[in-house]
């Protein structure tokens, strides 16, 4: 596995492990490719629709040459708080943050000269951009506004909602942790539920449609394959730090079927995984022989390596839904038949994968699963109720 990009690396050209690339680690890489990719897809979708009419775009003014409004010289102020405090500490305690980036970036720890340095340059630096383009008389205009042109304001709204949300959803599986560590469990950069982000992602951008006046349901067909592409990204990203996102101990031998494919895809023990503890329930973890590294634990025994099987199945969800996206005519039907999808997809992966279970009406079920199954019943009746409208809007 590789925990960080110097094992990345060393895995691909041979340059030493534990080195400088270490303060970058896989996961978070992957996860910022993963709103990349669903960014650049959610973009694309959206442009082709405000084409096809779906979308009118709003009309908005603004003004040139007019001095830097307070709100803009304090959020570039907070900015230079943020990265003059936060990137100085980091350089000064360099191993604490190399080991655990997340203790250090969302904590109170700062150093505060270099943030007070920091705030005062860009605070200075956005008054002076305006100063330098101010006009005696300013100027205003009105520009057309499309969905597609608003995309990064609903990549952060989609990103703040969905981190919350999945970091709130995986505190209730594991609340025993939380109530012995409440700072170390919420500053945590591991610990993250997906349909907590789903959730809670997909509220925080509806929010925001609403606020802006942007028509749901065609926006909401526009991020389903966004949404799969991004999560497939996200899971790459867990099997190659080896996050404890895996699968149930595996000791079964390979099938004959997948003989000519590596073991690591029917059966693996994560060595060098990011977790590093010596004890990973219900998997023991062993120390590596020889293994001189800052990363040294595998698992006991081999487990199914379940975030590689959910990349390929979100592949092969995407593939559905890119091949649907023209072809489906009443507006929602696609978000809906996304729902579908991705609730069966996890609620057969969790059959093989590591996971706190609840009794529901004495049956012992994931929260996953409670969740894959409130999903498939939302996107029947969803799907029965955007038809019904679309075919009511045709033959009026």
């Amino acid at each position: 596995m590789y925990p960080d990009l110097s094992y990345l690396f060393h895995a691909l050209i041979g340059t030493a492990p534990d080195n400088w690339l270490s303060v970058f680690k896989t996961f978070g890489f992957f996860l910022a490719l993963a709103f990349l990719a669903g960014a650049l897809t959610y973009y694309a979708e959206l442009k082709r629709k405000a084409r096809e009419g779906f979308f009118r775009p709003a009309k908005v003014v603004i003004t040139e040459g007019q001095p830097a409004s307070t709100t803009d010289i304090a959020m570039n102020a907070l900015v230079g708080l943020i990265l003059g405090g936060k990137g100085l500490y980091a350089v000064q305690h360099f191993v604490e943050f190399r080991q655990d980036p997340a203790s250090i970036i969302l904590s109170a720890k700062m150093h505060w000269p270099a943030a007070l340095v920091g705030a005062a340059f860009f605070g200075g630096l956005s008054w002076w951009e305006a100063w330098r383009k101010r006009k005696d008389k300013p100027v205003s205009r009105e520009v057309d506004v499309w969905p597609h042109d608003r995309i990064s304001e609903i990549t952060v709204w989609a990103a703040v909602g969905g981190i919350v949300g999945a970091k709130f959803f995986d505190l209730f599986d594991n609340w025993e942790s939380f109530l012995r560590d409440p700072a170390g469990a919420l500053l945590s950069g591991g610990g993250l539920a997906f349909y907590g982000g789903l959730v809670l992602g997909f509220v925080a951008v509806v929010a925001y449609f609403w606020r802006n006046g942007v028509p749901f349901l065609p926006a909401a067909d526009a991020v389903a394959p966004a949404l799969t592409a991004g999560y497939g990204m996200g899971r790459i990203g867990c099997q190659l730090s080896g996050d404890g996102d895996w699968g149930i101990v595996n000791q079964a031998p390979k099938p004959d079927w997948m003989a000519f494919l590596p073991d690591w895809m029917w059966a693996t023990t994560y060595p060098h995984n990011v977790l590093n503890t010596p004890h990973t329930d219900p998997v023991s973890s062993v120390p590596i022989e020889g293994c001189t590294w800052e990363y040294c634990m595998q698992l006991s025994m081999p487990v199914f390596p379940t975030p590689f099987y959910e990349t390929l199945m979100m592949a092969v969800v995407f593939g559905i839904l890119w091949a649907l996206r023209k072809r489906l005519k009443a507006p929602g039907m696609l978000f809906f038949i996304y729902l579908a999808l991705i609730a069966v997809e996890r609620f057969l992966i969790e059959k093989i994968r590591v996971n706190v279970h609840h009794e529901v009406f004495g049956i012992k079920l994931s929260q996953a699963e409670i969740i894959s199954l409130c999903l498939l019943l939302v996107s029947a009746i969803g799907a029965i109720v955007v038809w019904r409208q679309h075919r009511q809007g045709s033959q009026s």
